[in-house]
């Protein structure tokens, strides 16, 4: 017989795993490998440790007054964008139940309000003076350090970084807008992460998230790293390496860092809210997908290797201009005094 899971059955679930000091990611992974698409999502165990933290004790929702909030404000705006941000696949049902506005308002700032913002690449990050701050304080260092990307020292870096890969990538921004409107409906969309590793000299490795369904520091220090490691190392295995990667958790984790250290691996630190100083962010998932969209595949699987392909495909020209132009971009940072330069 099949249970009728509703939400307080899980919300007890996630009290249990806070109340056994599991971390977010950690009843994620839980609940995934019992519940799989019926699992609640990212946003909402994040949502339910803030509560617990905050010393909540009811599981049941709050009461309601009156029918749902009908009124599209910017305030409204702003928090359906901040879901969507968090978790692309967060459901009308769950944003009505979060911010306790109707469907109505949700479709309506969906389609007038969010649609045409979240075709871009990436959203840009409303900068603090002390974010620029420590954007152009991060560009003067590196530059400084590497003598402006002349030194040979460049070689030595190898830049990763994680994106997921869909089985469909649409072809223009008319096609992105129904593509945003379709993933914020549908649980289920089809597609892969991917850690991707480069250099000047050109691509490192790529890998797959196999097995699991969550990033974390045990797979990236038991799977992901030893690979990347092991083929930098295949001619000389006395070789500098000098990782750069952003500020993910499973990045800045005390477990990656203490396998870095035991690797002899020298970690380039990274500015927050710098996707635009990140060579895989400015450079290679946005040049790979370009060349994939409008194709359909029919697995994850294939569009991965496909991904592979492309890669594999690029000269090895265009990664040393690749690296050129990250130093020039720590440059235009610092000339913008740490705002981003992109559309300037």
């Amino acid at each position: 017989m099949e249970l009728n899971r509703d939400r307080e059955h899980f919300r007890a679930i996630i009290y249990y795993n806070f109340q056994r000091q599991l971390s977010q990611q950690e009843c994620l992974a839980e609940l995934l490998s019992v519940f799989d698409n019926e699992a609640p999502h990212q946003s909402t165990i994040s949502r339910w440790y803030g509560e617990l933290k905050r010393g909540r004790v009811s599981l049941s929702d709050d009461p309601r007054v009156g029918a749902p909030k009908t009124a599209v404000t910017q305030e409204t705006v702003d928090a359906v964008r901040k879901l969507i941000i968090e978790d692309r696949h967060v459901t009308y049902r769950e944003i009505e139940a979060s911010l306790k506005i109707s469907k109505t308002s949700i479709q309506k700032d969906v389609h007038e309000e969010l649609v045409k913002k979240l075709v871009s690449l990436w959203i840009p990050h409303l900068l603090t003076e002390e974010q620029k701050a420590a954007r152009v304080n991060w560009c003067k260092k590196t530059l400084d350090r590497f003598n402006s990307g002349n030194s040979k020292n460049v070689y030595s870096i190898v830049s990763g970084d994680e994106s997921w890969i869909y089985c469909y990538e649409p072809e223009n921004k008319r096609q992105s807008a129904v593509w945003v409107f379709q993933v914020i409906r549908s649980r289920s969309v089809s597609k892969k992460m991917v850690a991707t590793f480069v250099s000047k000299a050109g691509h490192i490795a790529k890998i797959p998230l196999n097995e699991q369904r969550t990033l974390t520091a045990d797979w990236y220090t038991t799977i992901c790293l030893p690979i990347v490691i092991t083929e930098l190392r295949k001619i000389n295995p006395k070789r500098r390496i000098i990782l750069h990667q952003d500020n993910a958790s499973l990045h800045t984790a005390q477990k990656t860092r203490q396998y870095l250290t035991e690797e002899n691996v020298e970690l380039l630190d990274h500015p927050p809210y710098s996707p635009d100083l990140s060579p895989n962010d400015f450079f290679t998932f946005p040049k790979i997908k370009n060349r994939l969209r409008g194709q359909r595949f029919q697995s994850p699987e294939e569009a991965v290797d496909a991904f592979k392909n492309a890669v594999l495909d690029l000269p090895a020209k265009e990664w040393d201009k690749c690296f050129e132009n990250w130093f020039e971009r720590m440059q235009m940072c610092i000339n913008f005094r740490g705002e981003y330069f992109e559309k300037q």
